[in-house]
């Protein structure tokens, strides 16, 4: 069975816990499966590579590693502050809003 997220992908979240703390950033990508998520900018991990034809030099790489989607909180659109989800359904559709402010966070 799939987990189920609230964070998905273009979703702009706060960073509440680790190296990262206190980033903001836009999810890049959502993995439901493992319950993480990548945010752009955010726990960033060098990585020894080899040469391969993608990049003939090879050396070290730079690149956004994944974040557990406990550790993020989405940011509330007014304020530009974390909150938490809410869920209300609208028109037959099920859409999301920030709890502190009450604005939409699906655009419609």
């Amino acid at each position: 069975m799939q987990n189920k997220l609230n964070i998905r992908k273009g979703d702009k979240v706060f960073i509440t816990t680790g190296r990262s703390k206190g980033h903001q950033g836009e999810v890049l990508r959502s993995m439901p499966s493992t319950n993480k998520v990548i945010v752009a900018g955010a726990n960033i991990v060098r990585r020894h590579t080899k040469p391969s034809q993608v990049n003939p030099e090879g050396g070290v790489v730079s690149k956004e590693s994944p974040i557990h989607a406990s550790n993020v909180m989405h940011v509330d659109p007014k304020s530009g502050k974390p909150t938490r989800i809410g869920f209300k359904i609208q028109d037959g559709k099920k859409l999301r809003f920030a709890k502190k402010s009450g604005e939409l966070i699906d655009k419609i």
